[in-house]
């Protein structure tokens, strides 16, 4: 029986920065279609920030706001904590702490699901509260709750995503521009796409904290983000793109998760090159989108904005609002949160990457004199490895470092690792080799 209830269901905001201030606004601008959409008013009544003097542009009328993130959670007329600080270490105390003390969370801080996840969302089991994370993946696009309901009936059979848009947006504009990583991330960051540290966007680490959650739901595995291989995009050329163009590819920065025999996992995060006629190849800009294959439903897209402040905020509110029908209901628990109860996620045995089995795009820095490109050939050659198509793009003068591209044929990564670093070894190889794999499965 549903539980009858005197006032709004009372949402109490821990971090009033970007996506702090995009919940603020969608909870006080939309609170008539909120309401009308559940049939009962769910209010933001408390705030809790360290900086408490910039202005916003949001009316805080009625709103308690202060610096107490302790009395917020510790506030009766406070039901739903929604914590958007970011970080891991105070995040985990204080929404640990609201748990304790039986209030939902609602959170879009996917580092800290990605490291504690499992230690959080067994502490809400145990208590009998809930924990939502819409937002923590992909931004507004409603992925996780297709994984957890949508497709739940599903064995999910792969996933793979554009993750990151700081990421996306820099190879598109390499691509479209023909200029180097380095003056793309500027621009970046001057347009407010990066941040001014970008190593989590620019080395797959934010990919991988997202991948480890969709993984987690896909697979039911007990997941975490450090046991992901993960490469970035910092070594990739304006000419590397230009010849996934020629050869029919486009780059991306992908997070691929796919089930294999014997209840094995594959999850990486890396720049890939996908066929330009998928959907995913046609996404630009600083757009995600998310593509999963079940047994049952088949192939599935999901596009839309991955970050920024509304479409975040977004995600962050639908959880609330699915959280407050809850309560008001009397129940809790109606979905577990991983789409698998806690107890039924497992340990499963990751693929290694060594074992995996691709077409490689190999871009070489090798110096233009005779003899050097069969060196190259003999080296793959003698790990087994097939050349499909080679290429020497000449810059200068012979003598001179020149690129040589070399597409292979199917080849375990193992393999063409162990060639790479014999060639990388080589007198006339000038630099490291640029490996990319390449995925026709989109």
């Amino acid at each position: 029986m549903a539980e009858k209830r005197d006032r709004a269901v009372g949402v109490g905001l821990i971090g009033f920065g970007t996506i702090g201030t995009g919940t603020a606004k969608v909870l006080t601008r939309s609170a008539d279609i909120i309401t009308r959409r559940l049939g009962f008013p769910l209010r933001l009544v408390r705030i809790a920030d360290v900086e408490t003097e910039r202005d916003r542009g949001v009316d805080l009328s009625g709103i308690h706001f202060d610096t107490d993130a302790e009395g917020l959670i510790a506030a009766p007329e406070v039901d739903i904590v929604v914590e958007l600080i970011g970080g891991y270490d105070v995040a985990r105390r204080l929404t640990l702490e609201a748990i304790a003390a039986g209030k939902h969370v609602v959170t879009a801080n996917k580092a800290l699901l990605a490291a504690h996840g499992a230690e959080i969302l067994g502490a809400a089991a145990k208590q009998g509260v809930e924990v939502g994370f819409e937002a923590a993946v992909a931004g507004g696009i409603p992925v996780l709750r297709a994984l957890r309901e949508g497709l739940a009936a599903n064995q999910i059979r792969s996933v793979f995503g554009i993750l990151n848009g700081t990421t996306n947006y820099i190879l598109s504009e390499m691509e479209r521009t023909e200029e180097a990583f380095e003056v793309v991330l500027k621009r970046a960051q001057e347009l407010g796409y990066a941040e001014a540290d970008p190593t989590f966007d620019v080395e797959g680490i934010d990919a991988a904290h997202k991948l480890a959650l969709l993984a987690s739901m896909a697979f039911g595995c007990q997941l975490d983000f450090r046991q992901i291989p993960t490469e970035g995009i910092r070594g990739l050329l304006p000419l590397d793109l230009e010849m996934a163009e020629s050869f029919g590819y486009r780059i991306k920065l992908l997070g691929t998760a796919k089930a294999h025999p014997g209840d094995a996992v594959e999850v990486h995060v890396c720049p890939t090159m996908i066929p330009r006629a998928s959907l995913l190849a046609k996404v630009d800009g600083a757009m995600n989108a998310v593509t999963i294959h079940g047994d049952a439903v088949g192939p599935t897209f999901y596009y839309g904005a991955g970050a920024g402040e509304m479409p975040t905020a977004s995600a962050v509110v639908g959880d609330l609002m699915e959280i407050a029908r809850e309560i008001v209901r009397g129940v809790s628990g109606r979905v577990a949160p991983l789409s698998y109860p806690v107890s039924e996620l497992e340990s499963k045995p990751l693929v290694p990457l060594s074992e995996l089995r691709a077409r490689c795009y190999l871009r070489f820095a090798a110096v233009d004199r005779p003899g050097v490109l069969s060196h190259l050939a003999g080296a793959l050659g003698e790990n087994g490895i097939g050349i499909e198509s080679l290429i020497q793009r000449r810059v200068g003068s012979a003598g001179k470092s020149v690129p040589v591209i070399i597409l292979t044929h199917p080849a375990l990564e193992g393999s063409v690792r162990k060639a790479l670093r014999q060639i990388d070894a080589l007198p006339d190889v000038t630099a490291p080799t640029q490996l990319i794999r390449i995925d026709e499965e989109m």
